[in-house]
């Protein structure tokens, strides 16, 4: 047999792939299994169960056998009814233009590998959700942060700086934010709207935390003028129906787009799991109940953290999602000394700031998706953690 050289041993990694660091938030997941004793507030996961309503459907299905693949695209009834339901956002998407993902972190890579070319910049504003620059990067493209601390939110001009020095193919929005909470009013959509108009660029909407909206209704993005045919919508089921682990979501995009995503998604994923989206379907038909309940329960979870902890950190209050941004650094160390120390010394896991971008240092991100008995004994614990450190002058 023929011996590799260490030279070639080397190069078997892509440098892409190379250049790439581990997700933070897996990090301080891992660092929990197994510890009864640590409350975690670090991954955004909803602690509700599936609806019955969903779990029930799922499994009669499993019971008549239903386990086949379904059309690359996915259930016509399921895209569909995704359809209907995205008129209570704004627009009513053609279903030929929506695709049944294996969960929204499928759609966000099928869109970026869609669109990008070798060397095409993307627009990221930070602090953001953790797979956007890697997945942009494995798709050839160059990832530009772009810093909105500390109030979180990009304006035109802010933004404009950025378009005019990168000319760059697309911008990535999520909203209600992961890691920070806060969402984006009607008008400041249309500020970022006309932005892409004129620069040309393409709108990458992450919405999966659309239904999570505290005050007033989410409007997405592609129901504005002149920004369906160049917005790409991600959403899905994993935050508001608790189906995490079912893995499934969609995309809604302009007809060209659609088609090169689903191109991908033939040879990569091939469809999602039936069995996922039939409960998919059961919980857009009739869970708009549940829906409402889980709501009120994160907002009263959202209400106790920020009026306990808002005496010891500055601390915004979520306008959406489930999570929580405090600002740390008053207290000279840095996030992922602050959450070592505090996963180390008073058994509560969150996850340092700078994961998600470089200007997220100085806070950690909470989620409130724990019980309100974990929660009120999690910020017990924050507090006696910062009580014995010295604020800096």
């Amino acid at each position: 047999m023929k011996r590799t050289g260490g030279s070639r041993l080397s190069r078997r990694i892509s440098e892409r792939v190379d250049s790439i660091k581990p997700s933070g938030i897996r990090k301080f997941f891992d660092l929990v299994i197994g510890r009864p004793d640590v409350i975690s507030l670090g991954v955004g996961e909803p602690d509700f169960p599936v609806p019955w309503r969903i779990r029930e459907q799922m499994i009669y299905s499993l019971e008549r056998g239903i386990t086949s693949y379904t059309s690359n695209h996915g259930l016509p009834e399921l895209r569909e009814a995704i359809a209907e339901y995205y008129s209570k956002f704004g627009f009513r998407p053609d279903p030929e233009n929506v695709i049944v993902t294996t969960g929204v972190s499928e759609g966000i890579d099928l869109a970026l590998r869609a669109i990008l070319n070798p060397g095409d910049a993307v627009l990221i504003p930070e602090p953001a959700y953790v797979s956007y620059k890697p997945l942009t990067i494995l798709a050839g493209g160059e990832a530009v942060a772009i810093p909105t601390t500390p109030d979180f939110k990009p304006n035109y001009d802010h933004l404009s700086k950025y378009a005019k020095e990168f000319e760059p193919k697309a911008i990535i929005l999520n909203y209600p934010n992961n890691p920070t909470g806060v969402t984006y009013s009607k008008k400041e959509l249309e500020e970022i709207a006309d932005l892409a108009i004129e620069f040309d660029m393409i709108v990458v909407s992450d919405e999966i935390y659309s239904e999570l909206t505290y005050s007033g209704k989410h409007v997405s993005v592609a129901s504005l003028n002149g920004m369906e045919e160049r917005t790409i919508v991600l959403n899905g089921f994993s935050k508001a129906f608790a189906m995490t682990g079912l893995r499934i979501g969609y995309v809604i995009a302009p007809e060209d787009i659609a088609e090169a995503m689903l191109k991908i998604h033939q040879y990569c994923m091939l469809c999602a799991p039936i069995t996922a989206q039939i409960g998919a379907l059961e919980a857009l038909r009739n869970c708009d109940e549940e829906l409402d309940r889980v709501r009120a329960e994160y907002m009263r979870r959202r209400n106790l953290f920020v009026k306990r902890l808002s005496g010891v950190f500055e601390i915004r209050k979520p306008e959406g999602a489930f999570y929580a941004f405090p600002k740390i650094s008053d207290y000279g160390l840095s996030s992922e000394e602050f959450a070592e120390r505090l996963l180390l010394e008073k058994g509560v896991a969150v996850v340092p700031g700078n994961a998600f971008g470089d200007c997220g240092e100085g806070y950690i991100r909470c989620a409130y998706a724990v019980s309100m008995e974990k929660l009120k004994e999690a910020i017990d614990r924050i507090e006696d953690f910062v009580r014995g450190l010295r604020p800096n002058p």
